[in-house]
């Protein structure tokens, strides 16, 4: 992005950003070291005003001084999965255009009928450090036994293989319908937590490792975690949220909100998770808007974030040497 082409109110926004970035612990991108990971609810991701200035009689309220601090924070992830982006698709392209021609992204089709909200999921990945393996798809519930035809999610999950250096790994972003009372949310909680466990994980073990790394990550409109029965029955079939993003909310509002998760199956992910946090830019952006009125331009929900290590250096030299590479000072044997 040319920094130097925005008014001063847009870069003023990006420096209080870059300090939250920091302040959430993100670190920066190091080739062949490590993999950020996103995950971001960008509230009716949809057309942009052709505007750094605020217009009241503007709509949609998300201008491209609002698009500047979302390619702020998109820029800074290998990949990222965006929920809520809208039937019309010019908003997140520009956000594509702006990142540069090194972005690739993946869209799946709007979801239809009332329910589904005219919504889609998104990948956008940095093509220099992430690449797609080539599987892609919708989750579609299967039959019952009995022949019963399931109800489908409302929005259907959308699930992509990608590659970084050595590792391959899947991600499976979802957005559970909300409905004003949360057990509503329940049914489809649970129809996502089972198929993945026996549709995804089961058939891994025989041998098909292109999901072994499988990760679990959107807005799955849960309010709290721990004890919560949306939650619970989110993690039902085994998946674990990592404990740094247990205290984390993920949305604000009147009582902090926990709606946003990233998720794996403890045991079975060969990826190498080093820490994970989110990214609360209230007050950064925008400033002299209120809450409501920001989350108009950029989100009520806050991006969530994994970093991994992809650098498997010193595991080979250890293996080469026969030495444990989880002792500490492993190398301590070989000398000067």
């Amino acid at each position: 992005m040319n920094y130097s082409l925005f008014p001063s109110s847009t870069v003023c926004d990006i420096v209080r950003l870059r300090r939250k970035i920091a302040a959430s612990g993100l670190p920066p991108k190091h080739t062949d070291r490590n993999l950020l990971i996103g995950s971001w609810n960008i509230k009716a991701f949809t057309a942009v005003t052709d505007s750094f200035e605020e217009n009241a009689n503007a709509s949609p309220k998300r201008n491209l001084r609002a698009l500047a601090s979302i390619a702020e924070i998109v820029s800074r992830f290998d990949i990222i999965a965006i929920q809520e982006v809208k039937r019309n698709t010019s908003g997140i392209r520009l956000l594509q255009k702006w990142l540069g021609p090194d972005w690739g992204m993946l869209l799946t089709d709007v979801s239809g009928g009332d329910e589904g909200n005219s919504e889609r999921l998104a990948f956008l990945y940095d093509q220099r450090r992430v690449q797609p393996s080539g599987l892609a798809g919708e989750i579609v519930l299967p039959v019952a036994p009995e022949g019963t035809p399931a109800d489908q999610f409302d929005r259907p999950p959308y699930m992509a293989g990608f590659r970084a250096g050595d590792d391959q790994f899947v991600l499976l972003t979802a957005h559970i319908k909300y409905g004003e009372v949360p057990e509503d949310r329940i049914p489809e909680l649970n129809s996502l937590a089972r198929y993945i466990a026996s549709e995804i994980r089961d058939r891994v073990g025989d041998g098909n490792n292109e999901e072994a790394n499988l990760i679990v990550l959107g807005d799955f409109n849960i309010d709290k975690r721990e004890d919560n029965p949306l939650f619970q029955e989110f993690i039902s079939t085994g998946l674990v949220v990592p404990p740094q993003l247990n205290g984390l909310r993920t949305a604000f509002g009147t009582k902090a909100k926990y709606y946003d998760q990233i998720a794996w199956f403890m045991g079975s992910l060969d990826l190498n998770f080093n820490n994970a946090g989110v990214i609360d830019f209230t007050g950064t952006v925008h400033p002299e808007l209120t809450l409501r009125s920001m989350a108009y331009r950029i989100s009520d929900h806050f991006p969530l974030w994994a970093e991994f290590i992809i650098d498997h250096s010193e595991e080979k030299m250890a293996d080469t040497l026969g030495i444990d590479p989880g002792m500490p000072d492993p190398f301590s044997v070989v000398p000067d």
